[in-house]
């Protein structure tokens, strides 16, 4: 078969003949069928031509805040349930109700209740106290002992002198908010770590009405300022100068980002800080349209705003889910977590224990240690001295009576003061006298969850821990 030749024009200049005419038909190779259009061009929604890209680090560990952190979450269990003995008129409750409570105590429905308050002889006891039912004569009850009882009145004389801090503490805390005002049940959560009683609502706001008013919301009910105070508004200074630091006093020739011993950030990391760092100064107690800010003037406002929180606590520090509850009220981004993480050079945020906590870096120095210390602090400590002194006391028993009732380390001494991680030594509590097959308990069964219950009342009891109160409360006898 005859293949027609093809003609090219001439690419002379010179050439005056037309060129030939190609035919597709002929070609090896498709005809498009659709012509290319250009792709379109999106605009850019930022203030800048390229997107502002927020850094994502790597969470570098501090074993000194990581070691204070897993102290306080040990202590979660004993100032909760200090909480709920002192909100009742005698200080006692009983382990039928007590039993309810074990959401707001942390406590799964697989352990036991009396082995973990076992684990507290300083601070708790098991009495048998008088009942006004027919059916029974006395119930099993928890209550606090002579040594708790004073710690916490002491502590609550300390508040009733501290009135007015606390007072200006909440003030402060609602200037921060949008609408001055802020849910009780919200402050509920922050409330221990301000230092506020727990009747706060009747103690602070009612004994102010000219600083706070409860209203009615939607809601549920709210404290609002009736009042600013412009005295109050000045930002927290400076709690740590890295200047005495220096070993020669000259002028810095680069900018100078304050990070805690030992942690390197990447360049990229660096100059976003930097960056942050060298925006015009934003105070958090004034009003400002969080749509007009940029990204970065948002966050570093953002920033301000959880510094003043962590520096009206009492340790300086407290869970982050605490504060997811205040996003709104504050103007927190969303993503609370990783903007806390962004910034080194202003928190820490330790994954230990079950919540994740937040600390205020300037105000610890480098071995994990407050550099001002609060009024306040002394229940937390006092309350880790009974802890140890339990500790001792269950040593002591367990050696005479050759018992084991959950006595797993719980708080170390000073010795082991920044351990990595301390158990919380629930592993060998069905392994005495009961069986494995014991470990099988379904959580909706009652009656063998008392069976539980009765083994350790009768092991209690055998061992001397459970006491008798006379109807008067005043004769305690051991039985």
């Amino acid at each position: 078969m005859a293949v027609a030749p093809l003609s090219i024009p001439m690419t002379s200049p010179h050439s005056t003949l037309p060129p030939l005419l190609i035919h597709c038909s002929h070609l090896p190779f498709p005809k498009p069928t659709k012509p290319l259009l250009p792709l379109p061009i999106r605009a850019s929604t930022t203030p800048s031509s390229h997107p502002i890209h927020f850094p994502s680090p790597k969470l570098v560990r501090s074993p000194h805040l990581d070691s204070h952190a897993s102290r306080h979450s040990h202590l979660r269990f004993a100032r909760k349930l200090s909480t709920l003995l002192l909100s009742k008129p005698r200080h006692f409750l009983p382990l039928s109700i007590l039993r309810r409570c074990r959401r707001y105590l942390t406590l799964p429905n697989r352990r036991p209740l009396i082995p973990m308050i076992l684990r507290y002889p300083s601070l708790f006891r098991l009495i048998y106290a008088p009942s006004q039912s027919p059916l029974h004569s006395s119930v099993l009850a928890v209550t606090l002992t002579p040594a708790a009882l004073s710690l916490f009145e002491e502590s609550s004389l300390l508040r009733a002198r501290m009135e007015d801090a606390l007072a200006a503490k909440l003030h402060r805390l609602l200037m921060l908010s949008f609408h001055r005002r802020i849910l009780t049940s919200k402050l509920v959560h922050l409330g221990p770590d301000f230092g506020f009683p727990a009747d706060f609502r009747s103690k602070l706001c009612n004994r102010h009405p000219d600083r706070f008013v409860t209203v009615n919301t939607s809601y549920g009910r709210a404290v609002q300022l009736v009042s600013l105070d412009k005295s109050l508004a000045s930002p927290l200074p400076p709690l740590r100068s890295y200047n005495d630091d220096r070993i020669m006093d000259r002028p810095r020739r680069f900018d100078f980002i304050p990070l805690r011993r030992g942690l390197n950030i990447k360049r990229c990391h660096r100059e976003f800080l930097l960056r942050i760092r060298n925006l015009p100064e934003i105070s958090p107690f004034d009003d400002c349209d969080l749509d007009s800010l940029s990204p970065e003037m948002a966050e570093k406002r953002a920033c301000a705003v959880v510094r003043e929180i962590l520096g009206m606590t009492v340790e300086k520090r407290t869970l982050i889910d605490h504060l997811t509850h205040f996003r709104r009220d504050f103007g927190l981004p969303n993503k609370l977590r990783a903007m806390l993480v962004r910034h080194p050079e202003m928190f820490y945020v330790s994954i230990k224990g079950i919540r994740h906590s937040v600390y205020l870096t300037e105000a610890y120095n480098d071995k994990g240690k407050l550099l001002v210390q609060d009024e306040l602090l002394m229940e937390k400590e006092r309350m880790m001295e009974l802890v140890r002194e339990g500790k001792r006391m269950r040593r002591a028993r367990r050696k005479g009576f050759d018992l084991n009732l959950g006595d797993d380390d719980l708080v170390n001494s000073e010795e082991a003061e920044y351990e990595p991680e301390i158990e919380d030594g629930f592993e060998d509590l069905f392994e005495v006298g009961i069986g494995d097959d014991w470990e099988d308990i379904a959580d909706d069964c009652e009656d063998e969850e008392d069976e539980v219950e009765q083994f350790w009342v009768k092991k209690a009891a055998a061992a001397g821990l459970i006491e008798r109160v006379s109807e008067d409360g005043d004769g305690v006898e051991v039985w």
